[in-house]
Formats: C-alpha cells, structure tokens, sequence
C-alpha cells in the first residue's frame, strides 16, 4: 500500500511555492489555518494548487466582528479583511463565510468551491 499521507516543515508561503513549482497534482481540500496577516497569499497560493471541486476551508475569519472596524490597526483583521475582499473578487471561487458563538466567543470561518 502506498503512502497516503507526506508531511512537509517549514514556512507555509515557501512550501506552498515549492509545491508550485514542482507541479504538485492539485488538492481536494486546502485548508487555511496560519498566521492571519499572510491569509490573502495563502488563497493566491492555494489557486495553483487546486482544481474545480476543491474545498478552500480558512478559519478564524470573523476575529470577534473586529472585520467590520475599518479604524482596526491589528494585523490579522487586516490580513484577513484583504482575504475576504480578494475571496469576494475570484470569478472562479464560490464562496461562503459562518459565523460561530462558543467559550472563544465569535469567530468563524469560511468554505469555498473552485468552479
């Protein structure tokens, strides 16, 4: 029985380059779940690395309603502010974001479909 599981370490933007560059098959699910700053070069990294089907699932995306504060300096809300706007403009990406209330308090994620 072949492996069906290959662990790779290290930095998240250079591995995912790396796998672009050597024409890794695409993925059936690319899920995102890293330093929130770096979320929008996360999904232009996920793109090549997907095909039509691909689940794109991220995580932590609703940052307590801070999203919705345009005067937010935080780093991640901005990262991932720019993710949900560059999300928003990809004509070959449906997607969807939910909201979740639990002992972390708000949050949420969003799941997405590459036509």
């Amino acid at each position: 029985m072949q492996n069906k599981v290959k662990i790779i370490q290290g930095a998240a933007i250079d591995s995912m380059t790396k796998m672009i560059a050597e024409e890794e098959e695409p993925f059936d699910m690319i899920f995102i779940d890293a330093d929130k700053p770096n979320n929008p070069n996360y999904l232009k990294l996920s793109l090549p690395l997907a095909k039509s089907g691909t689940v794109l699932y991220t995580d932590n995306v609703i940052r307590n309603g801070e999203l919705c504060n345009g005067e937010s300096s935080d780093e991640k809300v901005i990262g991932v502010r720019k993710f949900i706007e560059d999300l928003g403009e990809l004509e070959n990406v449906e997607s969807t974001a939910l909201q979740t209330v639990g002992i972390k308090g708000y949050d949420g994620f969003t799941i997405s479909i590459v036509k």
